[in-house]
């Protein structure tokens, strides 16, 4: 997001001594490369933090996000508690909120107007960008099965739609014809290959909304955004400990989180290549990742929804296709670009995933069906 708070070390001190004593903050760097939020690792005291500066563009109501990360904390650390057998002895972990050193409210506000938070940071993990092979694909399937469990009977509605319309991708195609009347773009080869493309497929806009609207498929919380390197992974054993960036956290369908899961896992090239015409979805790492997630995640899912989770890749890959492009034609005003043609690049990937997995339907949906014996009889 291209916000303008000036992000100099004192700005970052005066944020940092909100939660921490002064005298015990050692260092602050920054961390990741998300496409939204701005985050920083925070020293203090020996520990490290995660400190991060909501973009409000995106999160219109932040304490609702901070509202939903308190609900989300004491209904998973009351499972954690109860040592679920699906733990199989591994460790499991969840971001805790971090409350300020005087203030009432778990955030601060600087004098620049940031709305920030602190979270505790996943010690001895890490994150990929790119599939390392096919355990690790497993493993990334059961950390979000896991994740789907622990909070399966969460009641969606303890938690406030933090993002109204987030993978609504019938809405997303209207912003998308919006943006395209008003673009002052000239044409190009890349953006009418994107026109082609998303004019081809706009019917399949609305298969999981309708799916929802017939009573198909039922609203349960979700993480919002579980792609690749959102799942940390322990640098010892490479099991899946934690799933991070959870201010996405909402009431939605579980196969938006496995639509992203898949399409970011299963494209080998990564989502920021620029070698459009090699991206390819590759099948051995959907099922490995299926595989480690209905593992799991077997406990709640219903029949109905396994016969939607290869709409869903190919659904949730299409849409942040057309994210990326809605954005390049209206100027890069949403994800972060480090040049003028990064959204459209990063729309071409989509798209040509989107097309691999059509390519790959039946094969997709035989590995789905393989899976189905494992839910219990009742679903």
């Amino acid at each position: 997001m291209n916000q303008t708070l000036d992000h100099d070390s004192q700005v970052l001190a005066q944020v940092a001594a909100a939660f921490h004593d002064p005298e015990t903050i050692e260092s602050i760097q920054p961390l990741g490369s998300g496409n939204v939020n701005d985050t920083h690792l925070v020293r203090a005291a020996g520990q490290n933090f995660v400190m991060q500066r909501l973009n409000t563009a995106v999160f219109r109501q932040p304490q609702q996000v901070m509202g939903n990360l308190l609900v989300l904390n004491r209904h998973v650390q009351a499972k954690l508690r109860a040592n679920p057998a699906e733990l199989q002895g591994r460790r499991w972990e969840l971001p805790q909120v971090v409350g300020t050193r005087h203030g009432e409210h778990p955030w601060f506000q600087c004098q620049q107007g940031g709305f920030w938070r602190t979270i505790t940071f996943v010690e001895q993990a890490r994150s990929v960008d790119v599939i390392e092979g096919i355990p690790q694909a497993r493993e990334l399937g059961y950390g979000l099965g896991l994740f789907h469990h622990l909070i399966s009977d969460l009641p969606p509605d303890q938690l406030a739609d933090t993002l109204e319309g987030f993978h609504i991708t019938p809405r997303y195609l209207e912003v998308y014809h919006r943006a395209l009347v008003k673009s002052p773009l000239p044409a190009s080869a890349g953006t009418d290959r994107c026109i082609a493309f998303i004019r081809e497929r706009e019917g399949l806009a609305s298969v999981l909304e309708e799916a929802k609207q017939r009573g198909e498929l039922s609203l349960r919380p979700i993480h919002g955004d579980p792609k690749i390197n959102n799942v940390m992974l322990d640098i010892n054993s490479g099991q899946a400990v934690a799933l991070v960036d959870l201010d996405t956290i909402k009431p939605g369908l579980v196969h938006y989180d496995i639509g992203d899961c898949l399409r970011s896992c299963c494209n080998p090239l990564g989502e920021e290549t620029s070698d459009i015409d090699a991206v390819h979805f590759d099948i051995d790492l959907a099922e490995a990742i299926l595989t480690g997630y209905v593992s799991v995640a077997r406990h709640f899912l219903t029949a109905a929804d396994m016969a939607y989770i290869v709409d869903a890749a190919r659904l949730i890959s299409f849409e942040l296709g057309l994210r990326f492009f809605t954005d390049h034609l209206a100027g890069n005003t949403y994800f972060k670009a480090a040049h003028p043609e990064h959204n459209l690049q990063r729309a071409l990937v989509q798209f040509q995933l989107t097309a691999s997995i059509e390519a790959q339907e039946q094969q997709l949906r035989a590995v789905v069906q393989q899976l189905q014996p494992q839910l219990p009889v009742a679903a």
